[in-house]
């Protein structure tokens, strides 16, 4: 594989976008006349570039408008809805907040309850006491912390991996292994339903882009074989998750992996939402396969942390040190993030067994969902996608779960392809019984037994 010679100017170099809002008018030339008559807009008129963004804005429909909400924790598995804005006590007729019931939380990525564990928390208070709340520098700076190396080390002997790099952000981390590995010679191929960081890492890339059929090898190895045949040197990347984060289906890793050391191509895995729970006592989908160049990994899901990193062979690590301006410029991850991150890995190797009930778990919610007349759910892991098609469908569905005293998010475009609107359900540990018993009464039933009913 050939690398491409470290650019410190810049990592990735932005290529020139055709759809700018704004387009700087040319300069005069020198001498013109520029008495010319030009009408120039009252200070009071919005400017142009405003106006498109608030035309943009109005184009969206209704259903695929956006809101924050806020949402405290409430216990080992609830969070807690703020009172909605204006909301009054008819009883006291006053304006005062009417504080709404806490929600189940099967909404949150919190899939082992390690963001509250007693261990986790201590270690990061600890680290918080220590180092202080950020690291306030970049690591090639003054960032870097005991902490950080002791993180990177023990990760790097669980996975089987030489070297591990830590970052502020998955997004981040996904942004650099694609611009490590790819430039604008590159063509990259990717499963149709990668995550948005990584196509974004794409662009910046400068790389071209096609995809192959969501977890088909055969598909993959049609797109490797005519590319070989047109241009046999030419650096080609292929990029996948082992656990997809919208659908809940596995990645059937060790095809992928044969196909891309067959053609001599790196193939990088976003691991995300399997470490912790999927694989050798947690280690991901990709544990074990030596063909595959990067792991991405974060902390914000089963680590119950923030932070993540990238983890590959000595030579990889070393071209993402000397090479990535993610890594290089920007604070280094928070101290006391790293160190819940470090506690948890420990919780996670000592108790392989949560992994496994909650493995259990999700097979009997998958069964009863299935025998409820909706589609079996996709996949193995914590996440059950249920489909309903419909964007008005899937946001009634979420209103009725939360009338229910469950919280489950309705997924749309275009987070997920156009009439693959659905409900994204997340196993936790921790969820009280008759959890289920709740959700199926408040789902009702599924297309296949309603189209059955007389």
């Amino acid at each position: 594989m050939q690398h491409p010679q470290p650019r410190f100017d810049s990592d990735c170099p932005q290529p020139r976008r055709r759809d700018a809002l704004i387009t700087s008018p040319p300069a005069p030339v020198s001498g013109a006349d520029n008495t010319a008559d030009h009408t120039i807009e009252p200070a009071t008129a919005e400017p142009p570039w405003r106006q498109q963004l608030r035309a943009s804005l109005g184009d969206l429909p209704a259903v695929r408008r956006r809101r924050l909400r806020s949402l405290a924790p409430a216990g080992a598995a609830a969070l807690q809805p703020a009172a909605p804005e204006g909301a009054t006590d008819a009883r006291a007729g006053a304006a005062s907040p009417r504080p709404p019931s806490p929600l189940l939380d099967l909404a949150s990525n919190d899939y082992l309850g390690l963001s509250r564990d007693p261990a986790v928390l201590a270690a990061a208070a600890a680290e918080l006491h220590a180092s202080g709340l950020g690291a306030t520098a970049s690591r090639l700076i003054c960032g870097t912390r005991p902490v950080h190396l002791e993180l990177e080390q023990a990760l790097a002997a669980w996975l089987g991996r030489e070297r591990v790099l830590l970052f502020p952000s998955g997004f981040q981390a996904n942004l650099a292994a694609v611009c490590a590995l790819a430039d604008r010679h590159s063509l990259v191929l990717a499963d149709r339903l990668i995550h948005h960081s990584l196509l974004a890492g794409v662009r910046a890339s400068g790389a071209r882009l096609k995809r192959f059929a969501h977890n088909d090898s055969a598909d993959l190895e049609r797109l490797l074989l005519s590319e070989r045949c047109d241009r046999p040197e030419a650096p080609l990347l292929v990029l996948c998750e082992s656990l997809y984060s919208m659908e809940g289906s596995a990645s059937p890793l060790a095809a992928l992996a044969a196909l891309c050391a067959r053609h001599r191509v790196p193939l990088l895995v976003d691991e995300a939402h399997a470490l912790g729970v999927l694989g050798p006592c947690g280690r991901g989908l990709a544990h074990g396969i030596a063909s595959v160049a990067i792991v991405s990994g974060t902390f914000g899901k089963a680590f119950g942390s923030g932070g993540a990193f990238l983890a590959g062979d000595s030579l990889v690590g070393d071209w993402l040190l000397q090479s990535s301006g993610a890594f290089r410029y920007t604070t280094a991850l928070a101290p006391p993030l790293a160190a819940g991150a470090l506690a948890a890995l420990g919780r996670i190797q000592a108790d392989p067994e949560a992994a496994s009930a909650l493995l259990e778990r999700c097979g009997r919610w998958r069964d009863a969902l299935e025998a409820a007349g909706w589609p079996r759910p996709p996949g193995e892991g914590p996440i059950l996608s249920v489909r309903l098609g419909d964007d008005t469908a899937a946001l009634a569905a979420q209103e009725r779960l939360e009338a229910a005293g469950l919280l489950a998010l309705a997924i749309r475009p275009p987070t997920v392809p156009e009439g693959t609107a659905r409900l994204r359900l997340v196993l936790r540990t921790g969820l009280p019984s008759g959890t289920l018993e709740k959700l199926l009464v408040a789902l009702g039933p599924g297309p296949r037994l309603s189209l059955a009913s007389p």
